[in-house]
C-alpha cells in the first residue's frame, strides 16, 4: 500500500467512497490511489492532496520521478487507470508490448542525447508494469503485418527478439494479439494508428498520434468514429490463433 495516502486518509476520516464524491470519480478509481505506483489523474491530485491536507509530492513521490515526456504524461496517466485497452499500430510494435532493445531502436535518427534516449526507454518499458498487475487492463493489440517485417536498423536478432516477445505476451489472459495480413491490401487502418482506453464506469479516451502531434479526444462523435473504423480494422484481421502462428513464423523468419 501507498501508506502516506492510507496515514493521510485515516487522519482526515476520508475513504475512498468519500473522495470519489468529492471529486466525482468512481470509488474503485478513488480506492486505487493507495496502491503503489497508482497516481491520480493530473486534475485530480491537486484536488485530492487539499482534501487530506498534504503536497502532492507527499502522496505520490513519483510524480517527480516520472520519465516520459511532458506531452504524454496526461494519456499515460488514462491509460494506468484503463480497464481496456484497444490499440491499433501501423508501422510499430504497441509500445507496452516493445522490448527495450525494440523501443531502443525506434528512437535512432532522433535529434535526443544518449541520457534523453535512456530516459524515454525507461519511461516506455516501465508503463508495461500494468500488464503485469494485480487486475492488468484487458488490452487488444491490432497490428499490420508489415510491422512483424520491417528490419530494425538491420539488426535481426532484435527483431526475432521482438517477435518471440510478442508470442509471450500474446498468451497473458490480458492480452490478445491480432495481425492484418498484407493480403487485406487497403483497408482503413492505413489512415493511421490509435488507442482507445476504457476506464471504469464506461468513460471512454482516445489517442491519436501523428507526425506533428498528438491529441487526446475525449468528445462522443469522435470516439464513435474510431470505434467504427476500430470494428472494420479488427475485420481484416487474422483470428487470434492465425495471428499467433504468424508471430511465431515472423521469430523464425529473423533467425
Amino acid at each position: 500500500m501507498n501508506h502516506a495516502v492510507v496515514e493521510a486518509m485515516a487522519q482526515c476520516g476520508e475513504t475512498a467512497d468519500s473522495l470519489a464524491a468529492q471529486t466525482g470519480v468512481d470509488p474503485k478509481t478513488a480506492a486505487r490511489w493507495a496502491n503503489p505506483g497508482r497516481i491520480p489523474q493530473t486534475r485530480h491530485r491537486a484536488q485530492v492532496a487539499a482534501i487530506l491536507g498534504r503536497e502532492v509530492t507527499e502522496l505520490w513521490p513519483d510524480v517527480l520521478k516520472r520519465r516520459e515526456p511532458v506531452w504524454l504524461r496526461a494519456w499515460i496517466d488514462w491509460e494506468r487507470e484503463a480497464v481496456a485497452l484497444r490499440w491499433f499500430e501501423l508501422a510499430w510494435v504497441p509500445g507496452l508490448l516493445q522490448t527495450e532493445a525494440y523501443a531502443r531502436a525506434t528512437l535512432a535518427g532522433e535529434p535526443l542525447s544518449t541520457e534523453e534516449v535512456d530516459h524515454l526507454v525507461k519511461a516506455r518499458i516501465g508503463r508495461q508494469a500494468i500488464l503485469h498487475r494485480d487486475q492488468p487492463p484487458l488490452l487488444i493489440a491490432v497490428m499490420d503485418e508489415a510491422v512483424l517485417q520491417r528490419s530494425a536498423n538491420g539488426e535481426r536478432r532484435l527483431m526475432r527478439d521482438q517477435c518471440t516477445y510478442l508470442v509471450q505476451c500474446a498468451q497473458l489472459p490480458s492480452v490478445q494479439i491480432y495481425v492484418v495480413p498484407t493480403s487485406a491490401g487497403m483497408y482503413s487502418g492505413l489512415g493511421g494508428p490509435f488507442i482507445v482506453a476504457e476506464l471504469e464506469g464506461g468513460t471512454r479516451v482516445a489517442h491519436v498520434d501523428s507526425q506533428a502531434q498528438a491529441q487526446i479526444i475525449d468528445q462522443s462523435p469522435e470516439i464513435a468514429t474510431l470505434d467504427r473504423r476500430w470494428e472494420r480494422i479488427r475485420g481484416e484481421a487474422l483470428s487470434r490463433g492465425q495471428s499467433l502462428d504468424l508471430l511465431r513464423e515472423a521469430a523464425s523468419s529473423w533467425t
